[in-house]
């Protein structure tokens, strides 16, 4: 690039700074992560390591203080404006970061330990939109070409060359061609990808958090060649790049409490996968996915109660009944733990934001081995625990999910695991 180029990229970050950040992934990217990234090994991603499953991740797991991913944003929604992606955008990644503050529902000073950052918003909704297509998913949005009837996305195509021109990073080393999904990922440019698109009476367009993720074992070590999916549902169209990746589809008519919940099941999907042997075992253990173990029920938790009749009740705060499929279960004495994304503790039924019982968990006080006895402080809970984020999540099962995660071992926990050891902060191994 001749002086001129460069006179011209200096005036245009003069008159919009925030394209400063752009410009350097554009022209420099496999430079990025050295050149423009914090020495604070404190702060992920930094100059040590700015990719996801770096073994730098597991060699200072406790050092990491604050995580920053990089994400892509894409619109396929022809009905919904730029302006609507990012203020949806800023209001979840606002919701994620206090859902990461460890007990930040009683330390006002908790920090934030996940704070996503945007790295583009591309839109790619049709121009000019047909009028036909005006409520739809643009033309560009990728699909299988013999979809099932519910999630149709083929997200192969995100991985494409053809597609990497929509994103626009430019390959340093050849300018007539972008860097495609796989080299920003291995980059460690881009730590993650969320769409927007149309959830429309031709199905779902995606899963609500697909992942392929690199497996480790109980002593978090990453398992040699062996990876998997750890999402809310999976998908044979989604290449492996070599390191964890995590895609989310948003439903842009739906609310912020509605992607907290998404994000919800993908906690689960990490721990049901068994990605994470270290992370499975206490997840379970806390989320109550564990009922026939724990109690030798002849199911795994309260997600298998579906049917009309099924329900569960709280005879007093320390026992519970479950009615399912024709037959009744008592546990008694039963203590509520920490609970999972349809089923808060006190939950009636799939979706109960509004139980009137109060029972006893141990959700705020999850291994801290505080109780006399050496157990878990039990405390009383009840819907007035999640209320006070009505307005940070309002729809979906978002206020609660908010408090739930805020209760999950993170930052500075005061957990113990089997060994008497400080448990690990569960939200780095999002990214291992």
């Amino acid at each position: 690039m001749g002086i001129r180029g460069f006179t011209h990229i200096r005036r245009m970050i003069m008159k919009t700074p925030t394209l400063f950040p752009i410009l350097l992934l554009t022209l420099a990217a496999p430079l990025f992560a050295q050149s423009t990234l914090p020495a604070d090994p404190t702060v992920w991603p930094n100059k040590f390591s700015s990719r996801n499953s770096d073994p730098w991740l597991v060699e200072n797991h406790s050092r990491i203080r604050k995580m920053q991913p990089r994400v892509l944003i894409l619109n396929f929604a022809n009905d919904v404006d730029m302006p609507a992606v990012q203020s949806h955008t800023e209001k979840l990644i606002k919701a994620l970061a206090e859902a990461t503050r460890y007990h930040g529902y009683e330390n006002p000073i908790a920090p934030a330990f996940l704070q996503y950052q945007v790295l583009k918003y591309i839109d790619l909704r049709d121009n000019p939109i047909p009028q036909d297509q005006a409520h739809k998913s643009s033309s560009l949005f990728p699909r299988q070409s013999n979809p099932p009837k519910d999630f149709y996305c083929d997200y192969s195509v995100f991985y494409t060359d053809d597609f990497a021109r929509h994103y626009g990073f430019r390959d340093p080393k050849n300018p007539a061609r972008f860097l495609n999904l796989h080299e920003l990922i291995n980059a460690g440019i881009v730590h993650e990808l969320w769409f927007h698109a149309i959830h429309g009476p031709d199905g779902w367009p995606g899963f609500e958090v697909i992942e392929t993720k690199q497996y480790y074992d109980e002593n978090c070590q990453p398992i040699p060649n062996t990876h998997g999916w750890a999402g809310n549902g999976h998908s044979d169209t989604m290449p492996w790049s070599g390191r964890t990746f995590r895609m989310a589809f948003f439903n842009p008519h739906r609310g912020i409490g509605c992607a907290m919940e998404n994000f919800g099941h993908g906690l689960e999907g990490i721990a049901n996968s068994n990605s994470i042997a270290y992370y499975r075992k206490y997840f379970n253990e806390y989320a109550e996915l564990d009922f026939n173990t724990r109690y030798q029920l002849p199911f795994k938790s309260l997600y298998a109660i579906g049917g009309r009749a099924d329900k569960v009740e709280y005879p007093s705060p320390t026992s519970m009944t479950i009615s399912r499929q024709g037959k009744t279960y008592t546990i008694n004495p039963y203590i509520a733990l920490g609970g999972n994304v349809h089923f808060p503790p006190g939950g009636r039924h799939h979706y109960d934001l509004d139980s009137p019982f109060t029972v006893k968990s141990t959700i705020e006080n999850y291994r801290r081995r505080n109780a006399p006895d050496g157990k878990d402080i039990a405390l009383d809970f009840n819907r007035s625990k999640f209320t006070p984020y009505n307005d940070l999540a309002p729809d979906g099962m978002g206020p609660w999910v908010v408090f739930w995660r805020q209760c999950m071992p993170g930052l500075d926990n005061k957990s113990l695991d089997d060994s008497g050891k400080p448990m690990k902060n569960w939200w780095v191994f999002l990214f291992y």
